[in-house]
């Protein structure tokens, strides 16, 4: 069984439909699983996170970071210019 791990639930995770710790019986789906887990969550999430995939054996680990603040007072989310 292949795994999809995220290290650290943030809000816009808890109130997505994604799943942590799903597994997978092909790593292949498990791959492609996380690679769309992660540009969903980079693209459409708050921006306040960053989120970058790992692989470790049948694990696959997605990080979550802090982006870097933005200057001018803008969140960063895109729609201030």
């Amino acid at each position: 069984m292949f795994t999809i791990n995220i290290n650290q639930e943030c809000g816009c995770f808890k109130r997505s439909e994604f799943e942590n710790n799903k597994s997978f019986a092909s790593k292949d789906d498990a791959l492609l699983q996380a690679q769309l887990m992660v540009r969903h969550m980079n693209t459409n999430f708050c921006q306040k996170h960053e989120f970058k995939l790992s692989e470790n054996g049948d694990q696959f680990s997605i990080a979550t970071s802090s982006r870097p603040q933005t200057s001018g007072g803008c969140c960063g989310g895109g729609h201030c210019s």
